[in-house]
Parts: structure tokens; C-alpha cells; sequence
């Protein structure tokens, strides 16, 4: 399967990328498969945005004005 690109802009393009990308990725999977395939995108995503928000600050910076 090709990578996915987005670009800096994120369009609505890009959201049907991701749709189609995830598609071809989870087509053939069991319901099983793609829920732990769900899982483990959405665990990764949910470190990197806390890693984000509490490791350089910068997530965060107008939160307290």
C-alpha cells in the first residue's frame, strides 16, 4: 500500500485520502482486526497530542490568559 500524504493546508481532500486510505487498509481485515487496527491509531494519536500539549508548552500557551 502507498504512504499517505497530506498537505500543510489540510483540505477536504485530505480527508477523503484518509478515508480511502483507511479503506483500502482495513477492507479485507475482520471486525476484530479493524477494531484493534482503530485502537491502536487512535492510542498513538492520543500520546502524541499529550506529548504535544505537555512537552514543549507551546500546545497550550494561551490557555491561561
Amino acid at each position: 500500500m502507498r504512504s499517505l500524504t497530506i498537505s500543510p493546508d489540510f483540505t477536504v481532500e485530505d480527508i477523503h485520502k484518509i478515508r480511502a486510505y483507511n479503506y483500502e487498509a482495513t477492507k479485507s481485515m475482520s471486525f476484530e482486526d479493524r477494531k484493534s487496527y482503530y485502537a491502536e491509531k487512535a492510542e498513538t494519536f492520543k500520546k502524541r497530542l499529550t506529548k504535544e500539549k505537555h512537552g514543549n508548552g507551546k500546545a497550550n500557551a494561551h490557555e491561561n490568559d
